[in-house]
């Protein structure tokens, strides 16, 4: 049995949020599996046989006006980060953006601004929030069986709005209602399902059954999501892909786990990123590090910095580099993996590491879990009780 673990970071820095009586890692969590049943997320259907405009207008039309919302929050809070002249750069721009990207995504978001009333430039703005402002982390395992499971947190927000009396950050809170759980059709068939945000057309967490499991990770390097925007902007270098939409390109193409892997590996990005794949047969698990050009996988078994020889795991931080003291949420989760063993690797498990702070954190919106071999994937909100730690 395998399994991928995945959590989802934002941005690393220090911030007043810190509380410096809370322990950060205590124990490994043992009993918050099952979940409840109460914080799974609403499922919808994605048609892909509509005209791209109309895609998304079913969906829109019930959580528009919280994206709305979302977003009149997060354009304050960028300009309070950013500055003035770097953040009307990036918001001046964004209807050149909007116009010149690939087709159907340049349709869809379109569609999607249409139909909630939010102005086309907020509209891309959040869909590209990747390579503007971007997020993410991960875990790979395998157990003697050889099946397949793929577990994720999904972690947002850090710098956008610490609320000092309830102990949260402002744009985790506003994400949490627009998580959804999308089945993505084709000619009335499943391709694949997904966990996303209300009108967020890109792939964050998805399975394809039978073929492979995937999440998107946020990488930090100095030739980031802001160099391959300037020369999307300022030359036209549209060779590049936006990694939001390659990841939908991945699920909707690819056909297998090693077809999937190559087109992570060899596109070239206008933002680095750890993309986490995970196919259907022993060993098919890969955490493959993303430059904008170049490419470095580590795979089960390849034993590596804070690797077993039955998982792998990434938070945010490349494989052979120990993670920073402010944000080592990857001892946690190796402690709590060797602590269980491969012979106890469940879905159950996963859960349960994702449960164990600070792997679980005041950022985190949602946990998922996913089995490649019956195409399931399931998705509940979090909230994080106190004590916890902010990230």
């Amino acid at each position: 049995m395998k399994i991928i673990f995945l959590l989802c970071f934002s941005t690393i820095s220090f911030v007043n949020a810190r509380s410096s009586n809370i322990l950060p890692f205590h124990a490994c969590e043992t009993n918050a599996f099952p979940p409840s049943q109460s914080d799974a997320v609403p499922r919808f259907t994605i048609d892909l046989d509509l005209p791209p405009r109309e895609r998304w207008a079913e969906l829109m039309a019930k959580k528009g006006h919280q994206v709305v919302g979302l977003i009149d929050d997060v354009k304050t809070l960028m300009l309070s980060l950013l500055g003035d002249k770097i953040f009307y750069f990036i918001y001046d721009n964004l209807p050149k953006v909007a116009t010149s990207l690939p087709h159907p995504y340049d349709e869809e978001i379109i569609g999607i601004s249409k139909v909630t009333g939010l102005p086309l430039p907020e509209t891309t703005l959040y869909n590209i929030f990747y390579e503007v402002f971007s997020f993410c982390t991960s875990i790979i395992t395998e157990d003697e069986t050889g099946r397949l499971y793929h577990g994720r947190n999904l972690d947002f927000g850090l710098l956008m709005g610490w609320d000092t009396k309830n102990h949260t950050w402002r744009v985790s809170e506003l994400l949490k209602p627009l998580v959804v759980h999308l089945e993505w059709k084709k000619g009335g068939k499943t391709v694949y399902e997904s966990i996303n945000y209300a009108g967020y057309i890109g792939i964050l967490t998805a399975v394809k059954k039978e073929k492979f499991t995937f999440s998107l990770d946020e990488r930090f390097v100095l030739n980031g999501g802001y160099m391959g925007f300037l020369e999307w902007i300022l030359f036209k270098d549209y060779s590049q892909k936006w990694v939001s939409f390659l990841t939908r390109e991945v699920m909707e193409e690819a056909q297998s786990y090693e077809e999937a892997k190559k087109m992570f590996s060899h596109s070239r990005l206008i933002a680095p990123a750890y993309f986490i794949l995970g196919g259907s047969k022993p060993r098919e698990g890969t955490i493959i590090t993303r430059w904008r050009d170049n490419f470095h996988t580590d795979d089960l078994f390849s034993k590596k910095s804070g690797s077993g020889t039955w998982y792998l795991v990434e938070t945010n931080y490349d494989q052979w580099k120990s993670p920073p003291f402010y944000d080592d949420r990857r001892t946690p989760a190796v402690t709590c993996l060797d602590k269980s063993g491969q012979k106890n690797a469940s879905l159950a498990l996963i859960y349960n590491v994702l449960s164990t702070k600070p792997v679980f954190n005041k950022l985190t919106t949602y946990t998922s879990l996913m089995d490649v071999q019956e195409g399931y994937i399931g998705a509940w909100l979090r909230y994080c009780e106190d004590p916890c730690w902010p990230w």
